[in-house]
């Protein structure tokens, strides 16, 4: 049986977002988009609820910080990155709005974009 690995597709913003994480924070996220591209869910990541399927959310505690990659496996042939942000909130787990907000504009700008 062949794997198929799809390639991971960054929006721009996500990934300028992306590189200003840690070193080590960065390896384990792009392990988790690798595992996700090779067609499964690494344990760090989760569906977002309420941003459609195939939408899901790296989440990562790392030395004390939370970071957070959001991408979309519905879309395309490719499994895009939508968004990475730390999370810098207080509120417990949950993503911010403002957050939120962002990621639902992407994914319907993306979708405009590959049509």
């Amino acid at each position: 049986m062949t794997r198929t690995t799809r390639p991971v597709s960054w929006i721009k913003a996500a990934l300028k977002e992306f590189e200003t994480f840690p070193e080590g924070a960065r390896s384990i996220c792009l392990a988790a988009l690798t595992i996700a591209a090779e067609g499964s869910k690494a344990d760090i990541a989760k569906p977002m609820l309420g941003l459609g399927p195939g939408v899901f959310e790296v989440a990562l505690r790392f030395r004390g910080d939370a970071f957070r990659v959001v991408y979309a496996v519905q879309i395309a042939e490719e499994l895009w990155v939508v968004h990475a942000f730390q999370k810098k909130s207080t509120q417990g787990i949950k993503t911010p709005r403002h957050e939120i907000d962002l990621i639902k504009d992407r994914l319907r700008r993306l979708k405009e974009m590959l049509r």
